[in-house]
């Protein structure tokens, strides 16, 4: 055969066992052996060799059309509708390939990879990790969640920041999401709970150390003789749950939720850009809805233990009084405690009634509502405006005023110089006897 072939390093490596073989230094039972196939495929083999000589080891699709390729037209509506909506998006090959599909282009992530690459749409990037040793999963679905705040432009850069909070199975890998605009304390709460209604209890969480999970503050007088350690308000949430935090010292210790908080960069910013989401309000209804399940469904796998190690809310047991805020204030003199500049009035039906100088609880609610304990039970009370406060204490004062004056003297008139009786008795006598 005249011009150039083609010849793969497999079909050259044929060549050279053939060639021995032809000259009879090579049994075909070795040939089969050295070019690992079966001794009637090596039959046929060199039968193609002897007959047509190179040629005949060059397999006979090369430089032909795919019988499973797509069609022309078909590859460039793909290429077509990427580039009117998902180019802009720097959406990735795999990501484009599933929204394709739920429009009806179906086609495999790297087929659309290599026509991407081809067509200049696409570059390939190459990523140099760092060293680190490998962590080995835990075994049992809730035995360890790692959780992180993500601060991104989830809604483009002129919308500003928010941030995701994330929680990540260590075992099985299952997301839950929260989007808010700050990574607050109220934020971690909310996560935290929507993850024990979905799952239930864990029993630890793996955080960073942000003022919001830990505190490095000493403990108070009241905290040193109780010996209890100073904890944050989500701190002392996690205790009553019974749920131990530990702290990452890096943030590649929580590898697996930082590699989740990278997927949702890139799926959940454009998947809120194709449904023209701008409020952390609406995005966060479709992470509980649906993204988050879907994610789930897609990247989720089993945990080496089949036991579920989250634990089920105890009966009797509100979330609302567990995910709150509580300080201890001391009663005043007119039963009346102060908190926030706010003033709220013990009522005298309370049985029993806490003593001035007691010290009540104060639990604040993650909706704004207030509640008042006492050695653990709750308190009647109503709130007070600065002047039901002011007049009140004004007619406490004026009642103690007048519980503590002297008794006020009598104020009789005197009687006039003339009356009778300024008169002697003998004078008294005597007009008596006329």
């Amino acid at each position: 055969m005249e011009g150039h072939l083609l010849m793969s390093r497999e079909e050259l490596k044929r060549k050279s066992v053939l060639e021995l073989v032809h000259t009879g230094r090579k049994t075909l039972v070795k040939a089969a052996r050295d070019m690992e196939l079966s001794y009637r495929q090596t039959l046929r083999v060199y039968a193609r060799f002897v007959a047509e000589g190179d040629a005949g080891l060059v397999h006979r699709r090369r430089g032909k059309v795919s019988n499973r390729a797509y069609p022309r037209a078909f590859r460039d509506k793909v290429l077509r509708r990427y580039r009117e909506r998902y180019k802009e998006l720097e959406c990735g090959p795999t990501y484009a390939a599933e929204k394709l599909a739920e429009e009806g282009l179906c086609i495999d992530h790297e087929t659309l990879r290599r026509w991407l690459l081809e067509a200049g749409e696409w570059k390939k990037s190459r990523k140099h990790p760092a060293h680190r040793s490998r962590r080995e999963r835990r075994a049992r679905f809730g035995e360890l969640v790692q959780m992180d705040g993500s601060h991104h432009h989830w809604f483009g850069r002129e919308k500003g920041m928010a941030c995701l909070m994330n929680m990540v199975d260590d075992a099985t890998s299952k997301t839950l999401g929260l989007l808010d605009h700050q990574e607050t304390t109220q934020a971690a709460m909310n996560a935290l709970r929507r993850w024990i209604e979905k799952y239930g209890i864990p029993e630890a969480l793996y955080t960073d150390k942000k003022n919001v999970y830990v505190t490095g503050r000493e403990p108070t007088f009241e905290e040193q003789l109780a010996g209890e350690n100073p904890l944050t308000a989500f701190g002392k949430a996690c205790f009553k749950l019974g749920i131990e935090i530990i702290t990452a010292h890096s943030p590649q210790a929580k590898g697996r939720v930082e590699r989740s908080n990278g997927t949702y960069q890139d799926r959940l910013v454009k998947e809120l850009a194709l449904r023209r989401i701008t409020t952390c309000a609406t995005a966060d209804k479709l992470l509980k809805d649906e993204f988050c399940d879907a994610l789930n469904e897609k990247f989720a796998i089993e945990p080496r233990e089949k036991e579920d190690c989250h634990r089920p809310l105890p009966k009797g047991l509100d979330l609302d009084d567990i995910f709150c805020y509580e300080e201890h204030r001391v009663v005043q003199n007119d039963w009346c405690i102060r908190y926030k500049n706010r003033y709220y009035q013990i009522l005298a039906d309370n049985k029993p009634l806490p003593k001035p100088k007691d010290r009540v609880l104060v639990r604040t609610h993650l909706d704004g509502r207030v509640a008042l304990l006492h050695d653990g039970k709750p308190l009647a009370f109503r709130a007070l405006t600065p002047k039901q406060l002011h007049r009140q204490r004004s007619q406490h004062n004026n009642d103690e005023l007048r519980a503590t004056a002297p008794p006020e003297s009598r104020n009789t008139a005197k009687p006039a110089h003339d009356h009778p009786w300024r008169q002697g008795y003998s004078h008294m006598h005597a007009e008596t006897s006329l």
